[in-house]
């Protein structure tokens, strides 16, 4: 079995589980003079300050000196470092290995498969994003949304993107959907049903509008639209736009945004999840199938794909900073992409828990199809299509949505 080297990337999860604790002791009686009071600095926040005026009023009440409570919480801290070593350690020497063989492979062009599951009913294409392995949704047998539906009468197709060739490392989103998604399309068994997952609905929403004759529907999974969907999200965008001259260097040697610097950004988005994650990983039984789950989806999630430089600067600037989908200024091979546009069916399905794409971004999306199906789910980004959760969550609503239409 290949070392794994996850967390991605893991220098800088450990700085953060070190970081963390270091501000909960800055937070701690007696960690400032004058604590605490507003002009201590420490903490800025309204219920922060009265917090801490109610732990410094217990303390004073049970005549604990406050460095009594800085120690207790010293050793908490102590332990949370434990866990998360731990877990860490855990995760990297467990014996899990995916061993799932691949479908036929329909078509091929540089680094991309088409891949076919079968199933002899209705096609469906499925579009994953450019910075995952395709395989989340096709994880374990017990966790694969494309055989189940395979199982269910319905014929699904991967477009595995694969790891970005030499001619695809100089591709913009044209270059990807109006190129080697419409041939892939072209590959594939009669008009299907395109669905795309992140940032492959986005990918699948253009092509879909391009190539009305070889797409009957349309399905979004978390798919993004309005990126500046409130203030607070606005200002994230920009901030992440913002990045983009200082990542022109990381770029240059490869023409790529190496995976590492991707999984830096996603971490942005809840700096702390991935230690909490792996603190609650070390408590588990190595040889319980919920370890066996965690470890599955953490080898998918530690083994991205690096992002062509010009995709790179068209999501970021474009989508991100300038919001070009909801602004309708983002252009495929000249054309506007326009959902009202779209004459057919579309499934929007929209968790509820999602913090990559935020559910107001994704609903905006939806009120400007003329004929969609908004699907709520009850989960997260991953969770939904991999999640425990995930047959209820997505898989049968979209499989009775098929078979209505």
């Amino acid at each position: 079995m290949t070392p794994r080297r996850g967390p991605r990337p893991l220098p800088l999860h450990l700085i953060l589980g070190a970081s963390r604790g270091l501000a909960a002791l800055s937070l701690t009686p007696g960690s400032m003079p004058g604590w605490p009071s507003s002009n201590a600095g420490w903490p800025r926040s309204s219920e922060g300050q009265a917090e801490s005026l109610r732990i410094a009023a217990a303390l004073a009440a049970a005549n604990h000196p406050p460095e009594a409570f800085r120690a207790a919480v010293l050793r908490r801290l102590l332990r949370a470092d434990r866990e998360l070593l731990a877990g860490i350690a855990a995760y990297r020497r467990h014996p899990y290995t995916r061993d799932m063989p691949d479908p036929p492979v329909l078509w091929t062009e540089g680094g991309s498969r088409l891949l076919d599951y079968g199933g002899g009913g209705l096609p469906v294409l499925f579009v994953p994003s450019l910075v995952n392995r395709a395989q989340v949704l096709d994880l374990t047998p017990g966790r694969s949304f494309l055989r189940f539906l395979a199982g269910q009468g319905v014929r699904p197709l991967l477009l595995d993107w694969g790891w970005p060739d030499e001619a695809a490392r100089g591709f913009t989103l044209t270059d990807h959907i109006a190129g080697r998604l419409e041939r892939a399309l072209m590959a594939a068994p009669g008009p299907v049903v395109l669905v795309g997952y992140c940032m492959g609905g986005l990918l699948a929403l253009a092509a879909a509008l391009r190539r009305h004759d070889r797409v009957r529907a349309l399905g979004l999974l978390a798919t993004p639209w309005d990126f500046h969907s409130d203030a607070s999200e606005a200002a994230r965008a920009k901030t992440l736009a913002a990045l983009l001259p200082g990542l022109e260097a990381l770029m240059q040697p490869s023409q790529t945004l190496p995976v590492d610097v991707v999984q830096t950004l996603f971490t942005g988005l809840d700096p702390f999840a991935i230690a909490q994650k792996f603190r609650a990983f070390a408590r588990l039984d190595p040889a319980s199938a919920r370890a066996e789950n965690f470890v599955a989806l953490e080898d998918w999630l530690n083994d991205g794909v690096p992002l062509p430089a010009a995709v790179a600067r068209e999501a970021l600037g474009g989508w991100y900073g300038a919001n070009t989908p909801a602004r309708l200024a983002w252009r495929v091979a000249g054309a506007v992409v326009d959902p009202a546009a779209l004459r057919m069916p579309a499934f929007v399905a929209v968790p509820a828990r999602d913090r990559i794409v935020p559910p107001a971004s994704a609903l905006a999306l939806a009120a400007r199809l003329p004929h969609a199906t908004v699907h709520l789910a009850a989960a997260g980004h991953i969770g939904m299509a991999a999640g425990s959760n995930a047959e209820a969550a997505l898989w049968r609503p979209l499989l009775d949505w098929l078979r209505d239409l």
